[in-house]
């Protein structure tokens, strides 16, 4: 697990890097930031459909050697697209197929690396892991973007690229040597693994678990109405600190740097977490958006500073929470198929949220944005949580049919 943690914190900020420069590098090339958001829509959309044929390919292909393959692959995508900058060879057509090829080999690469990462501890030290992963996530993110500048200025933009593929590979190295821990997720059986590929074992197997399952339909709720309301703070704080608290580019680089510390304070809490659930989930998304609401107030820098590190570390709590109960609730053999109909969810909200925030901050400003995104968040979850007490609490009186024995009558509790 630690050889697994240290590859894949080299591997984030490699990939951090590369998504620095590669914003830079589509504005050298078009001048238009619109042009970027269409290559990291590009990069995102083909986990809107071909993530639920990712999941399934997890699911039947021995994980190891999945993951091995899928990181050497996002390697020689990362070397090619090293050797057209070097070369002053890549246009805007190219970059956009880079891209969209990344997304499709990420598709397997996402569930294959987090299920693989499972493997390697006991069941019960399960959050702990992805709460040390969402640790790794976050420091990577903050030592990629701050190499990406020095690498560029030094060595030029080729080079990170260069520096991303190489990430790639020391992770693909590092996957043959690990070994699962004593008491981790037991595998898959060899007859069950040969029936992965017959008819019933499918993407439709994945998608109908999910869907007839409350706790994951619960935990995509208030996942879905906190990734849309809340969390794009690098889109209403921006708007924010540049805005009615009149500040500049370094206030709201501050506000950044505080947001990724609470991150990382966050995801240290994650780690401990023993019994994570869709309730504590909802408990924190509610409490995020009820911090959000306050920060849509703040008088001052001075204020929102104080509130940015608490909603950071909600954030990243309720994270943690809810990849433990996604990667543990369902059965082993449709792990991954989950993981994929999840990708797709998630996608959805990517691609939609950052355009409905957009909209409501047209309409209400950033105040009125972060102020009504928090009511909805909160109010959301409370009146989902209400609702479900009130169906699991209301006793069903069925009514005793002629004939039988008088004070016989059952009572039921409605499901």
């Amino acid at each position: 697990m630690r050889w697994w943690s240290v590859a894949n914190f080299v591997s984030n900020a490699g990939t951090w890097m590369q998504l620095t420069v590669q914003n830079l590098l589509v504005l050298q090339i078009t001048g238009s930031a619109a042009a970027t958001g269409l290559s990291m829509s590009v990069q995102a959309a083909p986990a809107l459909l071909m993530s639920l044929l990712g999941g399934a390919a997890v699911d039947r292909w021995p994980r190891k050697l999945t993951a091995a393959v899928s990181q050497a692959l996002l390697g020689a995508v990362a070397f090619v697209t090293a050797v057209l900058v070097a070369l002053d060879r890549l246009d805007m057509t190219t970059l956009m197929v880079l891209a969209a090829v990344t997304g499709v080999v990420a598709t397997v690469d996402g569930p294959a690396c987090a299920l693989l990462g499972n493997d390697l501890v006991p069941v019960e030290d399960v959050p702990s892991a992805i709460g040390v992963g969402a640790l790794v996530h976050q420091a990577g993110r903050l030592v990629g973007a701050a190499m990406a500048g020095v690498t560029v200025g030094f060595l030029g933009t080729a080079a990170a690229y260069f520096a991303n593929g190489l990430s790639f590979l020391f992770v693909a190295a590092v996957v043959p040597f690990l070994r699962p821990a004593p008491g981790a997720a037991p595998k898959v059986s060899l007859p069950a693994q040969r029936r992965s590929a017959e008819p019933g074992m499918t993407v439709r197997e994945g998608l109908a678990f999910f869907v007839t399952r409350p706790r994951l339909l619960a935990l995509a709720g208030v996942t879905g109405v906190s990734a849309v309301f809340g969390r794009n703070y690098t889109l209403t704080l921006a708007v924010l600190v540049t805005g009615p608290l009149a500040g500049g580019a370094g206030a709201f680089g501050t506000v950044s740097t505080v947001l990724a510390v609470g991150g990382i304070l966050g995801a240290v809490l994650g780690a401990r977490l023993r019994r994570p659930s869709v309730k504590l989930v909802g408990a924190l998304a509610a409490a995020g958006g009820l911090l959000q609401v306050v920060a849509g107030l703040s008088p001052s820098l001075a204020v929102l500073l104080a509130l940015v590190v608490p909603m950071a570390v909600v954030e990243s709590v309720s994270d943690t929470a809810g990849t433990a109960v996604l990667q543990t609730d369902p059965p082993a053999r449709l792990r991954g198929r989950v993981l994929g109909v999840w990708g797709s969810i998630g996608t959805v909200w990517g691609l939609g949220g950052p355009p409905a925030l957009g909209l409501l901050m047209e309409l209400a400003g950033a105040r009125g944005a972060l102020v009504a995104g928090g009511l909805i968040i909160a109010g959301s979850i409370g009146a989902g949580y209400v609702l479900r007490e009130g169906r699991t609490a209301a006793p069903v009186v069925l009514r005793a049919e002629e004939g039988d024995v008088p004070g016989r009558a059952a009572l039921g509790t409605a499901a």
